[in-house]
């Protein structure tokens, strides 16, 4: 078995210390540009790999973050996913992933494993039915930076990174409003998740603006998904006064939306409809979707952005902030682009 390299290896070939070596490749400051660059040159050339069980124990740091987000099988957190590994990696960073799925046990058992990998902080979206998130609070028990985005807790006094959903629900309603349709339907989850109240909200906020009555029985809650978009469509095309546009609360219910409208010859843009999330499938289906975009990577790299500041402080909730983004709407072919 070959051998494996360590700073020793690369002290020999440089005919320097092993102290200079390890200084070097932690970022000392002390140590010159020259030295370092050969460092790490010769590093790479012995294929140099660091122990970094080793470098924990004297740090106090294993450099691993845990990431924990509701699917994966969605564009927009795949995105996020992306964006924080890319502003994490220039710092040694790597992510540990865990999936929800939408459930709040799995959560819960997340946090947990996350801890018990000793992982440097977390940064998560919470699943659709959390409701209570005091899980999250051994984390920061921990003195550990823990950050929220897209779907966050009130209750938990920690930094967040979100998108202005009232705004998201208002513009998405007031550019049906300007298209040209009147009657105008909502179809969102049930689950009392900030986010999806403030889309609502701004929904509302934008029909009275504009004059129109909000009309309880256009609102339709239940899952988010294709098959609850397709239900909700259903249940609203056998309305006598039925809509001339349904907002879906996110991408794959207005996928569903769409499939039930085409089935029963009510295709868009003849009935409006918007999505959110701008997944990568909503320009390519017949017709495309117009949706809102939620900026995932920009909401990515605030998270890492965040975290880096968080875990350099002694008490990384020293300084809390809340990043907002703003919403952008996408006008496409099914609200008649």
């Amino acid at each position: 078995m070959k051998k494996k390299t360590t700073i020793y290896d690369i002290a020999k070939e440089l005919n320097i210390t092993v102290s200079t070596v390890s200084r070097a490749l932690s970022g000392f400051s002390a140590i010159s540009e020259t030295t370092r660059e050969a460092v790490f040159e010769t590093a790479k050339k012995l294929n140099y790999s660091p122990n970094r069980l080793a470098s924990a124990l004297k740090s106090g740091k294993t450099y691993i973050i845990g990431v924990i987000v509701p699917s994966v099988q969605a564009h927009f957190f795949a995105s996020i996913i992306h964006s924080i590994e890319e502003g994490l990696k220039d710092s040694g960073y790597r992510v540990i992933l865990y999936q929800s799925n939408e459930s709040v046990e799995n959560e819960i058992n997340g946090v947990k494993t996350l801890l018990e990998a000793q992982v440097d902080g977390i940064i998560a979206s919470m699943s659709l039915e959390t409701e209570d998130a005091s899980h999250f609070a051994e984390v920061v028990k921990q003195n550990k930076p823990l950050i929220l985005f897209d779907r966050v807790n009130v209750d938990l006094n920690v930094p967040t990174v979100t998108l202005d959903d009232f705004k998201a629900g208002y513009i998405a309603t007031q550019h049906l409003i300007n298209q040209g349709y009147k009657n105008i339907a909502f179809v969102t989850t049930i689950h009392q998740i900030k986010i999806f109240e403030n889309r609502l909200k701004g929904y509302k906020s934008a029909l009275t603006d504009n004059g129109f009555k909000v009309k309880d029985e256009n609102i339709i809650f239940g899952g988010l998904s294709i098959k609850d978009g397709r239900f909700g469509a259903s249940k609203l095309m056998r309305y006598e006064n039925k809509p001339d546009a349904i907002i879906a609360g996110d991408d794959f219910t207005a996928l569903g939306v769409i499939k039930k409208l085409k089935e029963i010859n009510e295709a868009p843009p003849k009935i409006g409809v918007i999505g959110f999330a701008n997944e990568a499938f909503s320009a390519y289906i017949t017709p495309n979707l117009s949706t809102i975009d939620q900026h995932p990577n920009q909401m990515g790299t605030e998270c890492s952005k965040m975290f880096l500041k968080m875990i350099q402080q002694e008490n990384p909730y020293k300084d809390i902030k809340h990043v907002v983004l703003d919403p952008t709407m996408v006008e496409r072919q099914s609200t008649g682009n």
